[in-house]
């Protein structure tokens, strides 16, 4: 009797497995997300090219601020929840001098939102993937 308690046992565990198997696996036609497009700073050229083409938002990142380390890892971190339209442009603070007076940025951890020429619209201060979204809405 116990030999037999002891097969229906190991009978109903290894049928038990099987649907956990079967519901782990994903469907084959299953695509990707569209996701948001990040991209280093080249040129002024580059920036107007991608804001005639859609939405525009640049990052002025200094590697030495806090801020900035915090905003990209919650960037990183929460980057699926970013409006699929967006380009982002990660400038370097420190560097493109020219690009933040044309802009007005005398901050690190800056974000600005540029018009279709490239020209800015708006500028806002740390905010990570939600402020990043409430200021780039249409």
């Amino acid at each position: 009797m116990r030999s037999l308690l002891r097969l229906v046992v190991i009978a109903i565990l290894s049928l038990a497995a099987i649907p956990t198997f079967a519901q782990t696996t994903a469907p084959a036609t299953e695509q990707a997300e569209p996701r948001a497009t990040v991209l280093s700073f080249e040129s002024e050229a580059q920036v107007n090219a991608l804001a005639a083409e859609g939405k525009t938002v640049v990052f002025f990142f200094a590697a030495w601020c806090p801020n900035c380390r915090a905003t990209v890892a919650e960037l990183n971190s929460r980057w699926a929840e970013v409006n699929p339209d967006l380009t982002l442009v990660i400038a370097d603070y420190d560097k493109e001098s020219a690009l933040k007076g044309k802009y007005g940025v005398t901050y690190q951890d800056t974000f600005v939102l540029l018009d279709t020429t490239g020209a800015a619209i708006k500028s806002w201060n740390s905010g990570g993937v939600d402020g990043l979204n409430a200021n780039s809405a249409s």
